[in-house]
């Protein structure tokens, strides 16, 4: 499990989720429409001549693991670090009063505008076809929502956790999270997620909730030039 946690994303991208994918054995990305993040087969020593040919001129990508000299062609306009957290208690309860929504491609583009609003971490519009998603509605408005992004072997990535400004201090994020981490748990997989460090209030929720710090990361966003 810690092998795959380490380079996760290219684990997920070369395996089960290859599908969504676009790439080689050596750098994959996923698909336009798809969260823009990026993998490597060796994270340390990125090959991004390898990737260049799937990645049009301006495309940014988050780029996890890695901090060395940024190769020619390519540049990086953001860094900072993260972590990444793995759940370490019991299941949680069933939350028989949850009004929760299964979300399906009718939903993308709500799921987007409020991913856009409040800024989770890398969405795109096909998002949340990678893994399970739930919101919650107030009528026909998406006021909060979590799901699952990455996965590989047991591990499934809790992410695009987020609530419209408007109905935050209702807990419904938290809810929802926790709703998918009793599903997985109950299909013999182990969630995570990550964070960035500087989200002081969300890890030291997550960490309340039951995760654990694994490892603190290096994140940037990197564009061909």
């Amino acid at each position: 499990m810690k092998d795959l946690l380490d380079n996760i994303v290219w684990h997920a991208l070369s395996g089960p989720q290859a599908k969504f994918s676009a790439g080689n054995d050596e750098a994959r990305r996923y698909a336009h429409g798809f969260s823009p993040i990026v993998g490597f087969a060796n994270q340390t020593e990125p090959n991004f001549a390898a990737l260049a040919a799937f990645c049009e001129p301006g495309e940014h990508f988050y780029c996890v693991g890695w901090s060395g000299v940024v190769s020619a062609g390519w540049h990086v306009d953001e860094e900072t670090t993260m972590f990444k957290m793995i759940w370490d208690a019991d299941i949680p309860p069933a939350d028989e009063a949850l009004e929760a929504v299964a979300l399906g491609t009718e939903h993308a583009a709500q799921a987007l505008q409020l991913a856009e609003l409040t800024r989770p971490g890398p969405f795109g519009l096909r998002t949340i076809e990678l893994g399970e998603y739930f919101g919650c509605f107030d009528g026909k408005r998406l006021i909060a929502m979590a799901g699952e992004r990455m996965h590989a072997g047991s591990l499934r990535e809790i992410s695009g956790v987020c609530t419209h400004p408007d109905y935050q201090g209702q807990w419904l994020a938290r809810r929802l999270m926790l709703k998918l981490i009793r599903r997985e748990m109950l299909r013999n997989e182990t969630p995570f997620l990550h964070v960035m460090r500087d989200n002081i209030g969300a890890w030291q929720l997550y960490e309340r909730m039951g995760f654990r710090k694994y490892r603190e990361v290096v994140v940037r966003v990197v564009a061909r030039a």
